[in-house]
């Protein structure tokens, strides 16, 4: 250790407080977040705007509600056609009593052996838009001897011309018979009537 002699310099101070002139260093500055959740704000208000408000006011497409207008229409339009057509075939079609499953064979009233048995009852449909033809007829049947069983309008299947349906051979003597009383050649053996004689009256008959 060497042997100077004392100076200013060497007298330490007992504080240990800095002395001197020292730079306050300044903290970093922070970027202000208020301009960026104003336009936050406003972009949030133009969309609640736009999503909300301008349907209520008209701004909408036209053509959109149109086309689902025709769309509902088309589909209702086809909801309802195969119901329509289903219940017209069912008005259109005869009970199964009264309308023959099979197209008969017509049989030309020609003079037979066939007994005549007047107790059967005879049914007279009216099958055209004359009014009253079932009645007159069914007075001539009845005056001829038969009983009458049903004098209604045909709800079956269109008739194209006036018939004597018979129901086996035991009933072909009756229906000869009354083809010769009301001017009727078309005599049908069927068995699909509860009658056992159906007289039809079709298009023309006077």
């Amino acid at each position: 250790m060497t042997k100077f002699a004392r100076d200013e310099f060497d007298r330490v101070p007992q504080s240990s407080s800095r002395q001197g002139v020292h730079r306050l260093v300044a903290s970093a500055s922070r970027p202000a977040l208020w301009p960026v959740l104003l336009l936050g704000g406003i972009a949030l208000a133009v969309g609640l705007v736009a999503f909300l408000i301008l349907p209520k006011l008209g701004f909408t497409s036209s053509t959109t509600p149109q086309a689902v207008v025709t769309a509902d229409a088309s589909k209702q339009s086809a909801a309802a056609s195969p119901s329509a057509s289903s219940s017209a075939q069912a008005s259109s079609q005869p009970s199964p009593s009264d309308t023959p499953s099979s197209t008969p064979t017509a049989i030309t009233a020609t003079p037979s052996t066939a007994p005549l048995d007047k107790t059967a009852a005879v049914a007279v449909y009216n099958g055209t838009t004359t009014g009253g033809l079932a009645a007159r007829v069914a007075g001539l049947v009845q005056g001829g001897g038969w009983p009458l069983a049903t004098v209604a309008n045909w709800g079956g299947m269109p008739q194209q011309t006036s018939s004597v349906f018979y129901k086996g051979a035991a009933q072909k003597g009756n229906a000869e018979a009354l083809g010769k009383l009301l001017g009727i050649s078309n005599l049908v053996d069927s068995a699909e009537f509860q009658q056992p004689v159906v007289v039809i009256l079709g298009p023309g008959y006077k």
